[in-house]
């Protein structure tokens, strides 16, 4: 099981027992317990995924506090050549070290939504979805034979259109001897 939570504009996925270093909180004391209300997805154990619109209602994730501690430290060097200017400046970013104590309000994840539930009801187990492509292929058969049919009967009007022509020409070549 577990869960994708928002700790001060981050995301982090965190399970049971999980160590995590977030973003310093500088209201919490040492082994103090938080309550990280912003959870955006859960999982539970049967793989079942739960997504928030923003956030997952009802769910929380409970974590306490272990200690403050410092990044590594990261060192910034600015230099412009020939003018004798050289700054040197490090920086240790401060984040929050908690450990995850549980998920969820019951320990799991919440009910799947009705939405998903109505799509599985659309399809009966009387129906059977290859009767419905068996019938749209049958259509679309029909169809074409109607198209070719068609097509024939103009070739025969055109050829019969042609030859009335050519009697006309024949007795118009007939007259004229």
């Amino acid at each position: 099981m577990y869960a994708i939570v928002d700790v001060k504009d981050k995301q982090f996925k965190v399970r049971e027992d999980d160590t995590l270093y977030v973003p310093y909180h500088s209201e919490a004391d040492v082994d103090e317990t938080l309550t990280l209300d912003r959870v955006l997805l859960v999982s539970n154990e049967d793989g079942d995924v739960t997504v928030g619109t923003p956030t997952v209602e009802d769910v929380s994730v409970t974590a306490r506090v272990v200690d403050h501690v410092k990044g590594d430290k990261v060192i910034v060097f600015k230099k412009k050549r020939r003018k004798r200017y050289r700054v040197k400046r490090g920086h240790r970013q401060q984040y929050t070290q908690i450990q995850i104590e549980s998920l969820g309000v019951n320990g799991a994840a919440p009910e799947t939504t009705t939405e998903d539930d109505t799509s599985e009801d659309d399809t009966s187990e009387d129906e059977d979805p290859s009767a419905d492509v068996e019938a749209e292929a049958e259509t679309s058969t029909e169809a074409e034979e109607a198209d070719a049919d068609a097509a024939e009967e103009a070739d025969t009007d055109e050829a019969d259109a042609g030859g009335a022509e050519a009697d006309t020409d024949d007795e118009a070549t007939d007259k004229s001897e």
